[in-house]
C-alpha cells in the first residue's frame, strides 16, 4: 500500500528543516541539527568530502570538473573539451522512498539537473532512466523557451511537466529544493512552494511518456529505487546542504 503524506505535513517539514531555516549565509552549512538526526535525516554532502558520491557508471569520483570549495560542491563549466568535463555524478547508495532536500545556485546562462531513482546503464546516459528536476537560469538559457508550456524551466520535471508556479529567483541566488518520492507519488518543491506533483506507472503516465522524447526508453521512470544524481551540463552550478530522509 502506498503511503500518503499530506501537503500540510510536507510543507511543515520543508519550512522546519529547509537549509535556509537552519543555515543562513555566514552560518554553518552542510550540518544536521540534533532534531534532524533524531528524525532520520542523513547528510549526503559534508562540505568537505565526496565519500557518498561517485561518477555515473564509474567506481570513483571524477578527477576533473567537480570541485569542493568553501563548503560548496561545484561543477565548473567547461569549454566543451573532454578534459574539462567531469560527467554526471550519483550517490553510491540507492533510494526508494525518500524526501531529498538541497540548495542549488546556477551561473548566468547555466543548466544542470537533479536526477532521482536513476538506473545505471553502461551504454545510456542517466537521463534516459531517471526523472529530472530541471536546474536552469530561466532568463538566460535558451532551453527555458523550448519544450512545451515551460516544461524545461527551473523546477520542472524536465521536458514533461512544467513547474507551476515558477518560483526560481534568478541566477547567482541560492534556491531551496525538496523532492518527495513516496511510492508512485512524486512532488517537486522549489523555494517553499510545491510546483508540481505526479503519479508514476498510471495510464496517464505511460501516455505522457509515449508522447515524449522518452518513448523509446521503457526504463524511464520505471525504477522503484535508484541513485540520486547531479548533472554536468557543461556550465557552472553549485550545490550545498544536500540531505535525505528515507520514508
Amino acid at each position: 500500500m502506498t503511503r500518503t503524506i499530506s501537503t500540510t505535513l510536507l510543507l511543515s517539514v520543508f519550512l522546519l528543516f529547509s537549509p535556509r531555516a537552519h543555515a543562513q549565509d555566514g552560518d554553518a552549512h552542510n550540518t544536521l541539527t540534533a532534531d534532524e538526526r533524531a528524525d532520520g535525516w542523513e547528510l549526503l554532502f559534508d562540505g568537505e568530502t565526496m565519500d557518498k558520491w561517485r561518477g555515473y557508471d564509474d567506481d570513483s569520483f571524477p578527477d576533473a570538473g567537480w570541485v569542493v570549495e568553501d563548503g560548496v560542491l561545484t561543477i565548473r563549466g567547461s569549454d566543451g573539451s573532454v578534459e574539462g568535463s567531469g560527467g554526471d555524478i550519483v550517490t553510491k547508495e540507492s533510494y526508494d522512498d525518500f524526501v531529498l532536500k538541497l540548495e542549488w545556485k546556477i551561473s548566468e546562462g547555466g543548466n544542470s539537473g537533479i536526477f532521482y531513482r536513476a538506473l545505471e546503464q553502461p551504454t545510456q546516459a542517466i537521463y534516459w532512466s531517471a526523472p529530472e528536476m530541471q536546474v536552469l537560469d530561466n532568463a538566460n538559457h535558451p532551453d527555458a523557451n523550448r519544450g512545451e508550456d515551460g516544461n524545461r524551466k527551473a523546477g520542472s520535471l524536465y521536458d514533461l511537466i512544467p513547474a507551476d508556479p515558477q518560483t526560481f529567483t534568478g541566477h547567482g541566488e541560492w534556491q531551496d529544493v525538496m523532492i518527495v518520492a513516496d511510492g508512485n507519488h512524486i512532488e517537486h518543491w522549489l523555494n517553499g512552494e510545491k510546483v508540481l506533483e505526479y503519479n508514476l506507472w498510471t495510464p496517464e503516465w505511460y501516455q505522457m511518456i509515449r508522447d515524449s522524447k522518452f518513448r523509446n526508453h521503457p526504463e524511464f521512470g520505471d525504477m522503484r529505487e535508484g541513485h540520486i544524481g547531479l548533472q554536468d551540463h557543461g556550465t557552472t552550478a553549485h550545490f550545498r546542504n544536500i540531505l535525505i530522509k528515507e520514508l
